[in-house]
């Protein structure tokens, strides 16, 4: 079993990469209640059964947009800066990876050719949606971790 990696900057939550060999039996939810992005990993038998469902409207603010990754081929490198913009490490990604991009600043580059899937609150604004700022590659070329 691969362990849940948490990226922070001191208190703050930034990321939460779930592993591609992650494993554990039942339903495992990862965030908390209060995050706007719930994530959870399920693993059942066969014959296990789900009741039938469906969602009620429910009203809910979300302040920032957090993003889910799932990364079907290749790999990335995921860089993560505080709230400030400040650079404080690096990921890799690989096939198989998720990651919960919860709050401060992101940026990517592409290490393999990638395949890989978004889900994040909607609708996306453009440019309203983020602020881009230039990173430092005299940083990161020095950090890449994972």
């Amino acid at each position: 079993m691969s362990d849940i990696i948490r990226v922070e900057d001191g208190a703050d939550l930034l990321a939460l990469v779930i592993p591609a060999l992650y494993q554990e039996s039942g339903i495992h939810f990862f965030t908390p209640n209060e995050f706007s992005q719930q994530l959870a990993f399920m693993k059942y038998e066969a014959g296990k059964v789900i009741p039938a469902h469906v969602h009620n409207p429910v009203v809910r603010e979300v302040a920032y947009t957090q993003e889910t990754l799932f990364i079907r081929k290749g790999r990335i490198r995921v860089d993560f800066y505080s709230q400030s913009k400040k650079y404080l490490e690096s990921r890799v990604l690989s096939a198989g990876d998720t990651i919960l991009l919860i709050k401060g600043g992101h940026g990517f580059e592409v290490l393999e050719p990638l395949e890989m899937i978004e889900v994040k609150q909607g609708p996306y604004v453009g440019e309203q949606d983020k602020t881009r700022f230039n990173r430092n590659d005299a940083d990161i070329g020095g950090g890449a971790a994972g």
